[in-house]
């Protein structure tokens, strides 16, 4: 066998499909860690300079923050680590079927490993659509402090005295407690935060932080889909392997009755 033929040997072997869900799945993890990690640091900011003076008034909320930031830090390890084990788990079956007329055995225990990785699987990926659903909440602050913002730009708000009655009151969405001082910011001064780079960083950051989640979830789906064809694959095989071992070991005892026979033959004669 030439080079040529061992390259489209090994390339046929590769599993394309879990291959690329586990760069989705890299990208989006990474994305949702890193921008979901400094787009915190940045709200944390934001708060304290301009929302909340008062350290005891968001006391807890930095704690749950920095609690997040520590969840993302195990959130990017595991991941990183499933997701390989996953692309084995592709390489491992595709070899299973490739050679499923050579030596290569598949057992119970792979087809039980299998299985345990779908329903992982699975649960993750429901795991994952509330992380999806929960990463869009500050951006729907973030863009409500933002669209505020671009009224107060705007050219029939400008220069009158109703835009320093346009306001933005975070105590509203929970995230610090109503005795918060001084919690709302109006006019001007609320146009100078959005101005901020803070602000802008933070903003876009939960944006491509809820953008990796979502792409997370379809990695997810994308894994659960080639896991459970994967072992459905397994399980003919493993059907196919019986029947040609009791087919082979049918033949063997026809060809022994055969010898039997031809020696009964030979003696009679």
């Amino acid at each position: 066998m030439g080079c040529f033929e061992c390259c489209i040997k090994c390339l046929g072997g590769v599993p394309y499909a879990s291959l690329v869900a586990t760069i989705l799945c890299f990208s989006g993890v990474a994305l949702f860690c890193g921008c979901g990690h400094v787009a915190l640091a940045g709200t944390v900011a934001i708060l304290e300079q301009h929302f909340s003076t008062n350290a005891s008034d968001h006391a807890l909320l930095s704690e749950v923050i920095q609690l997040m930031q520590y969840v993302i830090y195990g959130i990017a390890s595991f991941f990183f680590l499933y997701g390989i084990i996953l692309l084995a788990e592709g390489f491992y079956t595709t070899s299973a079927v490739k050679e499923l007329h050579g030596e290569f055995k598949t057992t119970a225990c792979g087809r039980c490993i299998s299985g345990m990785f779908i329903f992982l699987t699975y649960v993750l990926g429901v795991a994952w659509l509330g992380v999806f659903g929960f990463s869009a909440v500050p951006v729907f602050m973030f863009y409500n402090i933002w669209s505020t913002c671009e009224v107060i730009k705007a050219p029939q708000t400008n220069g009158t005295a109703g835009v320093e009655q346009i306001c933005v009151d975070v105590r509203q969405y929970g995230i610090i407690p109503w005795n918060a001082f001084p919690g709302k910011i109006c006019g001007s001064a609320l146009e100078n935060i959005c101005n901020t780079n803070e602000f802008y960083m933070s903003y876009h950051l939960f944006i491509v932080a809820c953008a990796g989640a979502g792409a997370t979830v379809i990695a997810l789906i994308h894994f659960l889909m080639i896991l459970s064809s994967n072992w459905a694959y397994l399980k003919d095989a493993s059907k196919m392997q019986a029947y040609q071992e009791i087919k082979a070991k049918e033949e063997q005892e026809l060809q022994e009755i055969q010898s039997r026979s031809k020696e009964q033959l030979n003696s009679y004669t």
